[in-house]
């Protein structure tokens, strides 16, 4: 689909209008704080234009770069070498001025820095040609203010020549204010850096990167510690075959411009983006776009930590949306490990997440097309307004719900016990499954919706809860199934089977607890095995479903070559407190309580 950009709204669109938007397909807008403390809203009109977007359409949505080939040519015979000697340069170019440790360069050209500078190179110039700071072995450090300074150009580049090593670093006191230049590379204009040399940035001061319109790092080596955001493009940051390691105070890459709706974007193309954060790992006023390379970021210490309330410490944020095509994310973050206010939509890849707060979250929709998502430590794994599965390999573990299917703000993973409901059932949430395969380990609930659900295709196993007070299938609306393979295990409070008018079979049968490790299989009455599997948690219940069940049929439940319940296809009346005869989707099929006060003691737990 094509990924429409509507003007980011700042106000909270009402439920009439959102309702009449989204047409059953999502929740309302979308609001939440950044690290910063600013907060976005998006609106619902985006929610549903961006919901399972492609790279190529988030790409398409948004401005292009100014990086152009030509800027990227020069003559060697044009080159003005500039030698640092210290406190001072020399240079035989009449554009290059040095006054009390202060290199400044007024006209357009490509000029050549080596040696070391205790001070600062200004690039202050008018021209609307390219200015081109080539590092060869160049170390500059300033005690006063940024080291490198495009106050004025018409477009920068930095690049680091062949085989070199250089360093930028600022004073500690110069942008503590927020008074710009707040970086030690900073930029005015549009900023390239490429070249094959290295480059150590430390910002002492605010950032460790910095450009006021877009910055392309392009094939170039990297390593920035800042003690605010590492890396920052206003209108967008792009990393293309650059091999990129950022340690930052604040965020670690950021794109930050809020008025423009086809600029605040962080786009990676290739290369390797490795990035520890004590706040965001990478955010963006619009789109996180991933479309290959290697990302791996830790931020907020880690899953093991807990992140304050005006606090945000989330893997990817993307305000608008988060969208991964290709390439391989791995996160480990005290907060979301993949959030949006907007939409999440993941087409290709390989993503390995941990986090304390969810593994996947977005205000309004999420939708998996393919790749492979692999939760391996969250509160709820996968959590949003609408969820659509349609391809893919999940592998989710949850200490609370696999699957959650809610509305509101975030804030989940730092919920626990007594905190605020910010959740309501509604008839605007769904869940749906056409294909893929996925495998849910849930503390809590297995799949949870508030709202309805519906399986077409895929194999989906779940293993669910142990304890009383969640169910593997926690459904409001019932599950309609009509094709695919469904696996459900679990306790047996709070059970719930399929609808009773889905077209496709199903079987559900409650007994005595069974210990983890014991072999299970479904059987026919002539002996038919449907299905068999080894169980990974103690369980009381089994659910199963697949094009092999005829409804009205009896079917047998063995545990290790034992029976241990019969049951008739498309009939289920065992479970505890959702196990009456409503059991099957009706409106008791998740117990009375659930989602209540009274379900496993979490308000939270939709």
């Amino acid at each position: 689909m094509t990924l429409t950009r509507l003007k980011k709204t700042r106000t909270t669109l009402s439920g009439v209008l959102i309702a009449a938007v989204l047409a059953g397909c999502s929740a309302q807008a979308a609001t939440s704080s950044s690290s910063d403390g600013t907060t976005t809203t998006v609106s619902a009109e985006e929610v549903a234009a961006n919901s399972g977007t492609t790279v190529e359409d988030a790409l398409a949505a948004n401005t292009e770069t100014h990086d152009d080939d030509a800027d990227h040519a020069y003559d060697d015979a044009d080159v003005i070498d500039v030698t640092l000697t210290g406190d001072s340069a020399e240079s035989d170019s009449d554009a290059v001025t040095v006054d009390d440790g202060t290199v400044t360069i007024t006209a357009a050209g490509t000029y050549r820095l080596s040696g070391s500078l205790d001070g600062q190179v200004v690039v202050d110039t008018q021209d609307e040609g390219v200015v081109r700071i080539i590092l060869d072995d160049a170390d500059i450090s300033s005690s006063t203010t940024s080291a490198l300074a495009f106050l004025d150009a018409g477009t920068a580049m930095v690049v680091l020549a062949d085989g070199s090593t250089n360093s930028l670093s600022d004073g500690s006191d110069h942008a503590a204010d927020g008074s710009e230049p707040n970086a030690a590379l900073y930029s005015a204009a549009d900023l390239t850096l490429t070249g094959t040399g290295s480059l150590a940035v430390t910002g002492n001061a605010d950032d460790g990167i910095a450009s006021k319109d877009g910055l392309v790092l392009d094939s170039v080596t990297v390593t920035v510690e800042a003690v605010d955001d590492g890396i920052r493009g206003k209108d967008y940051l792009v990393v293309q075959d650059a091999g990129i390691t950022v340690t930052a105070g604040g965020d670690g890459l950021k794109s930050d411009n809020t008025e423009d709706a086809t600029a605040g974007y962080v786009y990676v193309a290739g290369g390797s983006v490795d990035v520890t954060a004590a706040g965001d790992g990478i955010a963006a006023e619009t789109d996180v776009i991933v479309g290959g390379g290697d990302v791996t970021v830790g931020s907020g210490g880690g899953s093991g930590q807990t992140v304050a309330d005006d606090a945000s410490a989330k893997g990817l944020e993307g305000t608008v949306s988060v969208v991964v095509g290709g390439g391989t994310v791995e996160v480990d973050a005290a907060d979301d490990a993949v959030h949006s206010d907007g939409v999440v939509s993941i087409t290709d890849g390989t993503l390995t997440l941990a986090t304390g707060g969810d593994g996947v979250h977005a205000d309004g929709d999420v939708t998996i097309a393919g790749g492979r998502l692999t939760v391996s430590e969250s509160y709820e794994a996968v959590e949003s307004a609408v969820i659509t599965i349609s391809g893919g390999e999940l592998d989710l573990t949850a200490s609370d719900d696999g699957l959650n299917v809610a509305g509101g703000d975030d804030g989940s993973g730092q919920r626990g016990p007594g905190a605020a409901d910010t959740f309501a059932a509604s008839g605007d949430y769904s869940l749906t499954i056409s294909g893929g395969t996925l495998v849910v380990d849930a503390g809590g609930d297995g799949l949870d919706a508030n709202g309805t659900a519906t399986m077409t295709g895929g194999t989906v196993t779940v293993a669910g809860p142990t304890q009383a007070g969640n169910g593997s299938l926690d459904l409001d609306g019932g599950l309609a199934i009509s094709g695919g393979t469904l696996l459900v295990s679990g306790s047996s409070d709070m059970a719930q089977a399929p609808s009773t008018s889905s077209e496709q079979g199903w079987v559900a049968a409650t007994f005595d607890t069974q210990d983890a490790g014991s072999s299970v299989e479904i059987v026919s009455a002539d002996g038919t095995v449907l299905d068999s599997w080894t169980a990974v948690k103690e369980f009381s219940l089994v659910t199963f479903s697949s094009a092999d069940v005829e409804s009205g049929a009896s079917y047998a439940v063995l545990v290790d070559g034992v029976e241990v319940a019969t049951a008739t296809a498309g009939e289920f009346t065992g479970g505890g407190m959702g196990g009456g005869p409503m059991g099957g989707g009706g409106p008791m099929g998740g117990g009375p309580m659930d989602g209540g006060p009274m379900d496993g003691g979490r308000p939270d737990s939709n």
